[in-house]
Parts: C-alpha cells; structure tokens; sequence
C-alpha cells in the first residue's frame, strides 16, 4: 500500500516544491490550497504524469467542516494518511500598531487555527493505527521575531509550541510531530524584499545564500520518512545558519 500525504498551501513555492519530493518517492498526494486554482490544477498534472495518485481540490484551512470534508474525500480517493504537512500560512510586512483587527484575525485563522484544524482532522486515524507524521511549517522570525511582522512572528511561535505540546500528547500513540523553520526563501512570500535587501540578509548567513524551496522539501520528507520514527517534537531550522 503507498503511503498518502496532505499538504496544505500546496500551490505556493515551498507547497509545490514538497509535493514534488513526495512524488519523487512514489508517495500519493492530497493537494489542498485556496487560492491559486491554476497553479494547483498544473501542478496536479505535473505530478500525475510521473506516477503519482493525486486528490487536488480548493479548501479554506480556517474552516473545520472544510478540512473534514478534505480529509474525508483525501482518505476515498488515496486511502489512509500517512503524513500530514501543514504549509498553509500568510503574512504582512507592517507596523503592529497598524495592523487592523481583519488582518490579524486573517493571520491567526490561517496561520494557528489552520494547523490546528488540519491536525485534528487527520489524528484520530493516526491515533487508532499508532502510526502518524505531522510536519508544521514555521519560520525564523517564529524563533527570533521580526520588526513589522508581528503578528507574523507570533503566529509562527504559537506553531513552535503547539508542535512540542502535542508531540509530547499523541507520542504514546506512536504519532509523531514536528516543525521546521525556514529563513530566508526564494519564494513569492519574500518578493517584496529588493537585491539591496537580499544581500543585507545574506551577509548575515553563514552559508552566504538564501534557500530554495528544495531545501525546505528535502528536511521536510525526512520528518515523514520512516528515517524520523525517533524524533518528534523537535524544530528544525533550514536557514543557512542565520539563526544560532
């Protein structure tokens, strides 16, 4: 039977990127994103054309009844989750005295409720079988903070700790969780930032490169691989460094 992984935010640059990888490996694919319909449809054909079982469809991850409905039609059509990677997230680069109210609440419901509602859909399966991955995406500024990503930071941090507190929960029931902070990444997300920016950030790498969505894909397959069976709440920076 071929392993089955959910990755949500799975037409974006990271999203895609770890869709390929599980590809690569034979696994089936449950594309979930919201957004970018014609994007995830190319993607989904990409992915059939090299062998892959794919499930596509759009679904507003801050939505539980959608995400059940998602993971119900994922189990139909592919069979029983094997991995779940939560990729979903958004940000804004503002002042957090500016940020209004819908803009937070967008951030949090994406960000936090949207993990948590994916995770909650998918482990009582998890549970029953004592077999389960679960991967959050994070990032450096969930670790360290960022000035004019407040809300941002703070989500990302709320994803740290939800991942060590429920890795310490489901443990005895053999599921696994864990996280993965990503710095700086060639990606639509950090488009806004100019050369000048980029090499600023640079110089602070001790690996003197910003990362490629591969890299992200690559640490993100190992914590869903059986290579991880002894590792769970643990976060994992892929940054080149510029957190120590």
């Amino acid at each position: 039977m071929n392993n089955t992984v959910i990755i949500t935010g799975a037409s974006g640059g990271i999203g895609s990127s770890i869709a390929r990888k599980f590809a690569e490996k034979g696994w089936n694919i449950a594309l979930m994103y919201f957004n970018s319909q014609t994007e995830a449809e190319s993607l989904k054909k990409e992915l059939e054309s090299s062998g892959s079982k794919i499930y596509c469809r759009k679904c507003d991850v801050s939505d539980i009844n959608q995400v059940n409905d998602f993971v119900r039609e994922a189990e139909e059509n592919l069979g029983e989750i094997t991995a779940l990677v939560n990729n979903a997230g958004v940000s804004l680069q503002k002042l957090f005295c500016d940020v209004t109210d819908e803009e937070a609440q967008k951030i949090f419901d994406i960000n936090v409720k949207g993990v948590f509602n994916s995770s909650k859909a998918v482990l009582p399966a998890m549970i029953r079988r004592k077999s389960g991955k679960i991967v959050n995406v994070s990032s450096m500024w969930g670790i360290c903070g960022a000035s004019c990503e407040v809300h941002y930071s703070a989500s990302k941090a709320a994803v740290i700790g939800f991942t060590k507190a429920l890795a310490k929960e489901v443990g005895p029931s053999s599921v696994n969780v864990n996280c993965v902070a990503p710095g700086l990444i060639d990606t639509k997300m950090n488009s806004h930032l100019d050369s000048e920016a980029i090499k600023m950030f640079v110089d602070e790498i001790p690996l003197m490169r910003i990362g490629t969505a591969h890299d992200v894909a690559e640490m993100v397959y190992f914590l869903c691989s059986d290579a991880s069976d002894y590792i769970t709440g643990q976060t994992f920076s892929v940054d080149g460094g510029i957190v120590i």
